[in-house]
């Protein structure tokens, strides 16, 4: 029979060097935005519909067919397709991206250069192009991109995002520059010039 009465000694506890630290917290930051921006897919992916079975050729007249795509809904998955409901769910997602990952990595300090409004959901344009920018990242940091994808990403998409949106006299040209004195503005659009004689 054996002595179970012996116990055994507490082990070391596990020391991070203070040099390390730093890295294990960028890691852990990194990986927590993934895990949110994951849970934002699934959350997404999981309030659409099911794609309903198409029915074959032989069930309805090509004529009626093609009615019937066109009442569907929109034919794309730009924001600005979109309406209603289905808007206000990508919406919510575009903000989880962009104040999760897009910001504490990319976000950079605010000046006169670059300008940036905290409430850049209400700037028509950049929605547009921030959507654009998450649409791209979506594909492009998939695993089926390959391992150029990201760099891709920043070269293609990122850095010519952040060159308009954040100009001079881009979307946010009357908003904040400062946070200690935060202003928000929608510039106007031209107006369109209707009834023109050609």
């Amino acid at each position: 029979m054996s002595d179970t009465s012996t116990t055994t000694p507490d082990p070391e506890p596990f020391r991070v060097p203070d040099g390390d630290l730093d890295d294990l917290a960028s890691s852990l930051a990194k990986t927590m935005a993934e895990v949110r921006q994951h849970g934002v897919i699934l959350d997404r992916l999981g309030s659409e519909p099911a794609p309903a079975e198409p029915p074959s050729a032989n069930d309805v007249p090509a004529a009626e067919a093609a009615d019937s795509k066109q009442g569907d809904g929109p034919t794309s998955v730009f924001i600005l397709a979109l309406g209603g409901e289905v808007y206000a769910v990508e919406l919510a997602a575009l903000r989880d991206w962009v104040n999760y990952l897009f910001l504490p990595v990319y976000g950079r300090e605010i000046s006169t250069n670059r300008p940036w409004c905290a409430q850049w959901h209400e700037h028509p344009e950049a929605v547009a192009r921030l959507h654009a920018l998450w649409l791209a990242w979506q594909q492009l940091t998939d695993a089926e991109a390959g391992l150029s994808g990201p760099s891709t990403w920043h070269r293609d998409h990122l850095d010519q995002t952040l060159v308009h949106l954040r100009a001079p006299d881009g979307p946010f040209a009357s908003c904040t520059t400062s946070p200690s004195r935060p202003n928000h503005r929608v510039l106007a659009t031209p107006a369109p010039q209707l009834g023109l004689a050609a």
